[in-house]
C-alpha cells in the first residue's frame, strides 16, 4: 500500500493505536510507520518494537485514553482480553465492554470522528457452514458475547452524528511471526513430531496472516463517513488436514500423522479442566481448545474485497512465511 493510499482524500492524522504494543499493533505501527504516518501507542505495557511511541494507557479510564487523542486523531482498538482461559469471568466485561464505553466516551469529548475497532469471529459461535458479517450472532463463550457487546457500543457512538466513520473488523484467528498463540503452538508441536490429530482432521479452518491483517487495517483509514463492519480471513481456506499437511511441506518433511478419537481428547481436556480448578494452574490443554480445534470455524470476507483490499500473501504463503521465520532461519 502506498502513502498516497493511505492519504487519499487529504492529509492524514494521528493514529492512536490502543493496545499497540501487542502482536497485530506491533506489526500495523511498523507498516503506518514506514509511511510516515504519526502514530502514538495507548498501552499498559510498553511496546517493546516502538518505545518512543508509547504512553501508558488503560482504555478502562477515559481520562487515560483522552491524554492521547486530538481532535485530528483516528482510534485504532486493538486493546482486548481475548485468551480462553482469563479469571475472573468479569475481566472480560471490564476490558472488553465498559473499555468499549470509555473509549467513546474519551472520542466524543475528543472530537474524534473516525474509531476502528478490532472485534472478532467469535461473535458468530461455531457453525458448520460459512458463515458472513449478518450472523447468525451465537458467542459461546464470554471473549466472543462481549466482543458482540462492544460492538454496539461502538454503533451507538457512530449513530449519533453522520460524519464519524465507524469500521468493525472482525478477524479469525491470527497468526504470524513473532506470536506465541495457538496457532504457534501448533506448530511447534508439529515441529518438534508431537502432534496428534484429534479426529478426522476433515474440518476447516478460516485463518488470517498478521501481515495480512496490518495492511488490511491500514486500507480501514481510507474509508469515509458510516458503520463498515467486514470479516477478516485469508484464503483459500484449508482443512485441519491439509493445513498440517502444508506445515510439514514447509518443514521440508512428509511428516505423517497419528489421530486419536476426539470423545478421549475431549475427556483430557475435561479432566485438566478440573485440575485447573482446584490448582490454580492453566494448562496449554483444555476442553475448550480441543473444541476449537475440532470444529469447523469457516466464514466469509467478500466485503474485504469489496472495499477494494487485495491481500499480499495468501494463507498458504503467510504460513511458509511463519514457518521460515521460527524453525527454519538457524
Amino acid at each position: 500500500m502506498s502513502d498516497k493510499s493511505l492519504r487519499a482524500g487529504g492529509s492524514f492524522q494521528q493514529v492512536t493505536i490502543l493496545g499497540g504494543s501487542g502482536f497485530i499493533g506491533t506489526r500495523l505501527t511498523e507498516l503506518l510507520n514506514a509511511q510516515e504516518v504519526q502514530v502514538r501507542i495507548g498501552d499498559l505495557q510498553q511496546s517493546a518494537a516502538f518505545p518512543e511511541f508509547w504512553t501508558s494507557c488503560d482504555v478502562t479510564d477515559s481520562s487515560s485514553v483522552m491524554s492521547l487523542l486530538s481532535s485530528q486523531s483516528i482510534i485504532i482498538n486493538l486493546a482486548a482480553e481475548h485468551r480462553d482461559d482469563v479469571r475472573p469471568l468479569a475481566r472480560y466485561r471490564q476490558v472488553n465492554v465498559d473499555g468499549a464505553t470509555q473509549v467513546c466516551k474519551a472520542a466524543r469529548q475528543s472530537g474524534v470522528k473516525k474509531i476502528i475497532f478490532t472485534s472478532s469471529v467469535a461473535v458468530y459461535g461455531f457453525h458448520q457452514r460459512p458463515i458472513d458479517e449478518n450472523g447468525p450472532f451465537e458467542p459461546f463463550n464470554e471473549y466472543g458475547k462481549t466482543k458482540l457487546e462492544a460492538e454496539t457500543v461502538y454503533q451507538a457512538w457512530a449513530a449519533e452524528d453522520p460524519t464519524r466513520t465507524l469500521v468493525i473488523v472482525r478477524p479469525t484467528v491470527v497468526f504470524g511471526e513473532g506470536n506465541r498463540g495457538n496457532v504457534y503452538k501448533l506448530l511447534r508441536q508439529i515441529a518438534d513430531g508431537r502432534f496428534l490429530m484429534v479426529g478426522t482432521g476433515t474440518n476447516i479452518k478460516s485463518m488470517a496472516y498478521v501481515g495480512n491483517v496490518a495492511v488490511f487495517l491500514a486500507h480501514s483509514l481510507t474509508l469515509g463517513p458510516g458503520v463498515h463492519i467486514a470479516n477478516y480471513v485469508d484464503g483459500p481456506d484449508m482443512t485441519t488436514r491439509d493445513l498440517i499437511v502444508h506445515i510439514n511441506q514447509c518443514l521440508g518433511r512428509p511428516g505423517s500423522i497419528i489421530r486419536i478419537p476426539k470423545s478421549i481428547a475431549m475427556a483430557g481436556g475435561h479432566l485438566l479442566d478440573l485440575v485447573a480448578r482446584k490448582s490454580g494452574r492453566s494448562f496449554p490443554i483444555s476442553a475448550i481448545r480441543i473444541r476449537k480445534f475440532c470444529e469447523t470455524t469457516q466464514f466469509k470476507a467478500e466485503r474485504v474485497v469489496d472495499w477494494g483490499f487485495r491481500p499480499p500473501n495468501t494463507l498458504a504463503e503467510g504460513l511458509a512465511r511463519t514457518v521460515d521465520y521460527e524453525f527454519r532461519r538457524n
